[in-house]
């Protein structure tokens, strides 16, 4: 469709190009002038009168879209812009695609909007009942111990160890959420430096060295690591992330099952793999597993002490170095977690 401008063009160049006809028929015919002036002026009146409409309408045109584009464009065009706009092509066309944007944005930020609601009310919902089943436990125990349980001492040292141990998994949960706000509110700040991957690898699988033996999983390295490699990163929480992925392996291995521990040098990074051949997950559930409170398996999660935010706090603390962790996992074969670190 053609614009104002172009409209205005063609009209006036019609107009120039009859008046310039009709004067040379009056020299050549001998037309009295008085006609030809009427003709004139008539022309003249028309071509200024459209012109005057058209500066109308596109005033008009400027107060009814000027708050409807500057709405959508969050105040930041101009008059001239639009002005510019409806002289440069159709207007219309170009609205109809500045809403549509808008619309498709704008549902996309209610989608996200609600799926942070159900987020949070999952969330919430999770935390009070991980607290609510060591809350009520010290509860019956510490009511038993009042009401003559202390008295009876086969009874009042275990119920006090079992008050212990519900307080302690109390204590963890309220110290990994506090780890995981940290990290989402960026007030966790890394502490870099530049140390031996292989010798904390060890520590950590020296740490779990009793709950390994216990069910007789092998924890190693899947080759001979003579060479230090050596990685910038925050040893402390690179630590806790081994202790979680190693310990995970542990605590869901299979009874003299092994738990393989290996780098890769890629150039600039490490690549790092921790496979066992354990339960395994099934694939329906590896999207959510590093989801806070998400559990493949509550009962038997519950019965090894975890919270269900270990691997949360694996992913915010590998995100937090600008790296990525991804899964591999069938169900009765084994997983594979894989991660990048940054080589010194």
């Amino acid at each position: 469709m053609k614009s104002a401008k172009t409209y205005s063009l063609l009209i006036t160049v019609m107009v120039v190009l009859f008046v310039a006809l009709a004067l040379m028929v009056n020299e050549i015919v001998g037309f009295k002038h008085t006609i030809i002036d009427y003709l004139v002026v008539g022309l003249v009146g028309m071509v200024g009168t459209f012109l005057i409409v058209r500066w109308y309408f596109i005033r008009f045109v400027e107060t009814k879209i000027d708050p409807i584009i500057k709405t959508i464009q969050s105040y930041t065009m101009s008059q001239k812009s639009i002005r510019d706009k409806i002289d440069s092509g159709d207007v219309i066309d170009d609205l109809n695609k500045e809403v549509k944007v808008w619309a498709d944005n704008h549902s996309e930020e209610i989608r996200k909007l609600r799926k942070l609601e159900r987020y949070r009310k999952d969330f919430l919902g999770n935390v009070s009942h991980e607290l609510k089943t060591p809350i009520f436990n010290i509860q019956g125990y510490i009511l038993t111990l009042l009401d003559g349980g202390m008295e009876d001492n086969s009874i009042n040292t275990l119920y006090l160890k079992r008050a212990e141990r519900s307080t302690n998994r109390m204590i963890n949960i309220v110290e990994d959420l506090d780890s995981i706000a940290r990290l989402e509110s960026g007030e966790f700040k890394l502490k870099l430096e530049v140390f031996n991957l292989v010798k904390v690898v060890e520590e950590v699988i020296e740490y779990l060295e009793m709950p390994a033996n216990q069910k007789k999983i092998k924890v190693v390295f899947d080759k001979s690591y003579n060479r230090a490699i050596r990685v910038k990163a925050d040893r402390k929480r690179i630590v806790e992330v081994f202790s979680n992925l190693i310990g995970n392996s542990v605590k869901y291995g299979k009874e003299g099952g092994k738990t393989t521990i290996g780098f890769t040098d890629t150039g600039d990074y490490i690549l790092v793999n921790i496979s066992d051949n354990g339960i395994g997950i099934e694939e329906k559930n590896l999207p959510r597993i590093f989801e806070r409170f998400y559990r493949v398996d509550m009962s038997r999660s519950r019965e090894s002490g975890g919270t269900g935010l270990g691997l949360s706090i694996v992913k915010h603390i590998i995100q937090a170095h600008n790296q990525t962790i991804t899964v591999r996992s069938r169900v009765n074969e084994g997983s594979t977690f894989i991660f990048s670190m940054n080589k010194a």
